[in-house]
């Protein structure tokens, strides 16, 4: 049985504007709609839907289709449509056509009034008859004409399909067509009509990957959920996209067994493999005939070269001259096998991949490979040094003619390409296909070569288990003399992957092949790696270690002209350097080796570093996002996770957009988990528990902890962060003062190597203050650190400033400090609230800012969010200032700001919503279940809150209000 989607996916637009027409039609004002695109796309099945929704409103549907099987019969579709007015129950009284009917006699025979040699009538006075047969069937409910494949009808049917889609204005009935997208005088019909406003021409294209999914869920009878975006996205490149090939491929698929319904959903079993429908090779076969045997030829060369090719490589490789060329590719434009493609002049592209499967499908072995070999060297010749992608092309030529060795190189040399423009994912298949090719070849050092390179590709892509397997063939190959500069790669494979353990052990490999003799350049790769796995694993004396190991490597990289390892040793001194400004300097200088020596992946692990020194010093995490996403391009998956996990914590964690952040790190975390990337996976703790406990989560922040330090966080520099940014803010966020104090203290233990962010710059010196435990003199020092400069710790040393400056009387300089501290907040929603709460108490004493309205906002802000400790201090603060609090009602978050503000309570503005609705006490009473006496009293309250004169103009109010707030969401 076939298989068919019971329902039209992806046609919302179509479907809305031609229920559009048809509604206008029912209502006496007809028209057309024609549906126009390429084979298979659904026109028809739109049709039938359009249909079939006329018919469950009483009108009734005639249906025609032309054909191109056989000889030419005129009126064809009109006739098979009128044809079925004779065959209902419901026959339609022809005789009010009058002298018109035996105008229809020549379509419809039952209606013939003459001799059958009668002449026949001129075709206009034929158009009027069909015209008034259509009216008269439409009068009762309404009528629908569909008429299929107009691309395939006659002249005589052209000339009437003309006539009535310019004179269906004032009765009721609804033309729909459907065009093939080619060159016909329907579709020259179609535009002229739609030009002129007649008709609507809705050309449809193919269906986006989201839709394919969804269809795919149809045919199959459930949902998205259980059918992986994997298998979706299958179909979806291999059909292109054309509903008729998704249901062909997924009826043969199915029946072929490969694709299998099991626990976890529907899953293809060989995805690699695809399947050509039997249909579609019947299609293209007939298609392909019409070309003739020198079209044919010419044809399987283009498909042999791909789903797109140039027209010289084709003609060269069947030795084709330029006007069998031309004829042909004019034959095949029009058969719709291949069209132009508009991103380059000569180039053609088949119509979607499986009319290439289609065309090989029909070749035998022997008769592909001599195309192939004729093809690779046709493209060897015209393309010398074969650039761009014509080194891939030419070794899938290759190995299909069944040259291995051949095929080989070139793989190995698209694959060294690759990886030099930074595509480390397209590297990594190019490599495997070289390798799996070259593996008995003696070319020893081309195998060598091709490891080298997938290993350093593997690594980039977070498939660090692949390359450390890679490990046991070095010896294999003959490398003893390169196998230190091996295993330094696979050792920063490792170290990418936060897999210290296995990257000491490719360290101590690596070392023991150098022995004392190694060379210095090997060494320094060796160091400039080993630095950076030290600083994953710190220990006493380590961060000094891994400074001296990569300043030896910068050294000798610079001697033996080694970018690379100078740019990984570069990034070690930046981890290990004192004050940021020199880090900043080290990076500088590495970012300037990769654009000038082109080190695309290098780039990105420095950009992603220069990220994150942005992001400390002024919040902006945009270059971030910039390394991150050349590192997705690139296929650079450690370096993607990695930009992505600071690019969370720096913007919306610490932005105080918690729930935006959430998805991104659920994502984040899962992508971690899958690539077993620990050094990921940790961070992922990481900021989950600085999230949680900037919302005063405890809970949730010492289950995060607790995943951190299982994740071999217990001596890694992070702690710091731990215990500063989540358990210190967290107790702030408790009103617990004395404890973020203590946690605050316990950071120093772990602090070096570690992030700035940790408290010491920051917090710690805001909370130092308050308690009277620093002074000008030393939080001046403590404030001219660097460190102290950046956004996140300014805005807290800024308020220090301000204190003191209260405290000793200066009330100009505290204004200008907490103005500062104020601005430095903006990226920072929840600290700057809570920064505003721990200063107002000295502002209020002192005399300086303004901290009732940072009160105000402060508890506003605690409060939506729930976290009732600093709502309730900042209401306390407020009382003793002599200020009014607001009340605060379960269910006050409800209410639209404007209403908060004029003091309506929750009750109140329960009231008020029914309002909205012009309802009188009684009903209003009656829903809520108080007395019609409460509801007035309510009414004069909010009467006089919003200070509306009458009744009227709160109704008026009330429903313009909640118009507002159901269209701008949820009240914040």
């Amino acid at each position: 049985m076939l298989i068919r989607s019971p329902e039209v996916i992806g046609r919302d637009a179509e479907l809305r504007e031609s229920t559009k027409a048809l509604d206008s039609a029912l209502a006496g004002r007809g028209g057309a709609v024609f549906f126009v695109g390429e084979s298979g796309i659904g026109k028809s099945r739109l049709a039938r839907e359009l249909a079939a929704r006329a018919a469950g409103r009483g009108a009734r549907v005639l249906r025609g289709s032309g054909s191109a099987v056989g000889p030419v019969v005129p009126f064809r579709p009109l006739a098979e449509a009128l044809f079925s007015l004779t065959r209902d129950s419901e026959p339609i009284d022809v005789g009010d056509l009058g002298p018109y009917l035996p105008a229809l006699g020549g379509l419809v025979p039952d209606w013939r009034t003459g001799p059958a040699d009668d002449q026949a009538p001129p075709l206009l006075v034929v158009a009027e008859a069909v015209l008034r047969l259509l009216t008269l069937v439409g009068r009762a409910g309404g009528c629908v004409l569909v008429l299929d494949d107009l691309h395939d009808t006659d002249a005589d049917t052209l000339f009437l399909l003309e006539y009535l889609v310019d004179n269906l204005g004032s009765a009721r009935v609804l033309l729909i067509g459907t065009i093939r997208d080619d060159a016909s005088a329907a579709h020259d019909i179609a535009r002229s009509a739609a030009r002129h406003g007649v008709c609507s021409l809705r050309t449809l294209r193919r269906l986006g990957r989201g839709d394919v999914h969804q269809m795919v869920a149809a045919c199959l009878g459930t949902d998205c959920e259980h059918v992986p975006d994997a298998t979706a996205t299958h179909l979806w490149q291999l059909s292109s996209g054309i509903p008729f090939l998704v249901e062909e491929l997924l009826h043969e698929l199915i029946q072929d067994r490969m694709l299998t319904e099991g626990p976890g959903g529907w899953h293809l079993v060989d995805r690699s493999a695809g399947t050509v429908p039997a249909a579609l090779v019947t299609s293209i076969a007939a298609r392909t005939a019409k070309l003739g045997p020198a079209g044919a030829d010419l044809l399987a060369a283009g498909a042999v070269l791909g789903p797109r090719f140039p027209a010289p490589v084709v003609q060269r490789t069947v030795g084709a001259d330029d006007r069998t060329v031309g004829a042909f590719l004019g034959s095949a434009v029009d058969a719709q096998l291949i069209e132009p493609d508009p991103a380059a002049i000569g180039w053609y592209v088949f119509g979607h991949p499986l009319t290439v499967e289609a065309v090989l499908f029909r070749l035998g072995p022997t008769r592909r490979a001599k195309l192939a070999r004729a093809a690779a060297d046709a493209a060897e010749l015209l393309y010398p040094g074969l650039p761009g992608d014509w080194c891939t092309r030419v070794a899938r030529l290759r190995q299909l003619a069944g040259d291995r060795a051949a095929a080989g190189r070139l793989f190995a040399d698209a694959g060294h390409r690759a990886l030099a423009a930074g595509t480390a994912e397209v590297a990594v298949g190019l490599l495997d296909q070289a390798d799996a090719l070259l593996i008995e070849s003696p070319d020893l050092p081309l195998r060598g070569a091709v490891l080298e390179s997938l290993v350093h590709a593997l690594g980039e892509t977070g498939q660090t288990d692949r390359a450390l397997a890679l490990a046991s063939r070095f010896s294999e190959v003959g490398l003893f003399d390169r196998a230190a500069v091996l295993h330094a790669r696979l050792a920063w494979a490792a170290q990418l992957a936060g897999w210290t353990g296995d990257g000491f052990a490719q360290v101590t490999a690596a070392r023991i092949r150098l022995g004392p003799t190694g060379s210095d350049r090997q060494r320094a790769a060796v160091d400039a790696v080993h630095a950076h796995l030290l600083l994953e694993a710190p220990r006493s004396g380590h961060t000094a270690e891994a400074g001296r190991l990569a300043a030896a490597a910068l050294e000798q990289a610079e001697r033996h002209d080694d970018p690379a390892v100078a740019v990984q040793a570069l990034l070690g001194l930046a981890a290990v350097a004192d004050h940021p400004a020199v880090a900043r300097d080290h990076l500088e200088r590495a970012r300037q080796l990769t654009e000038t020596h082109r080190l695309p992946l290098w780039r990105t692990h420095v950009l992603r570093r220069l990220g994150e020194h942005a992001a400390l010093a002024d919040g902006d995490t945009g270059e971030l996002e910039l390394a991150r996403e050349q590192a997705e391009r690139g296929g650079a998956v450690a370096a993607a996770h990695a930009a992505e996990a600071a690019a969370i914590l720096h913007g919306p964690v610490l932005g105080g957009d918690y729930g935006g952040s959430e998805q991104r790190l659920a994502n984040l975390a899962a992508g971690a988990e899958r690539h077993h990337f620990e050094a990921v996976v940790r961070r992922t703790h990481l900021i989950r528990a600085v999230s949680a406990a900037h919302q005063a989560n405890r809970a949730g922040m010492v289950e995060a902890i607790t995943g951190f330090r299982a994740a071999d966080g217990d001596h890694h520099p992070d702690l710091a962060l731990c215990l500063g940014l989540a358990q210190a803010f967290c107790a702030l966020l408790e009103e617990d003062h004395d404890r973020a104090r203590r946690d605050l203290r316990l950071t120093r233990a772990h602090e070096p190597g570690g992030s700035p962010l940790a408290g010491r710059h920051g917090i710690e010196l805001l909370l130092g203050v308050l308690a009277d435990d620093l002074g000008p003199e030393e939080l001046a020092a403590a404030a001219a650190a660097e460190e102290s400069s950046f956004r996140w710790n300014r805005q807290f040393a800024a308020l220090a400033e301000a204190v003191l400056h209260g405290r000793h009387g200066d009330t100009a300089r505290a204004e200008v400090a907490a103005k500062e501290a104020r601005e430095t907040a903006l990226p920072y929603r929840m600290a700057g609230h809570l920064g505003a709460r721990l200063v107002a108490e000295a502002a209020l004493a002192d005399g300086w800012g303004d901290p009732v309205t940072w009160l105000r906002e402060a508890e506003e802000y605690f409060h939506d969010a729930a976290i009732p400790a600093v709502a309730g201090a900042c209401r306390t603060l407020l009382r003793r200032a002599g200020q009014s609090v607001r009340q605060r009602r379960h269910g006050l978050h409800r209410l639209p700001r404007e209403l908060r503000d004029a003091g309506v309570t929750v009750r109140e503005y329960d009231v008020f919503q029914l309002l909205a609705h012009r309802l009188g006490n009684t009903d209003i009473a009656r829903r809520l279940l108080i007395s019609p006496k409460t509801v007035e009293k309510h009414v004069s309250s909010l009467m006089a809150k919003t200070k509306l004169p009458d009744r009227v103009t709160l109704f008026d109010y009330a429903a313009a209000l909640s118009r507002f707030t159901s269209e701008a969401g949820p009240a914040d």
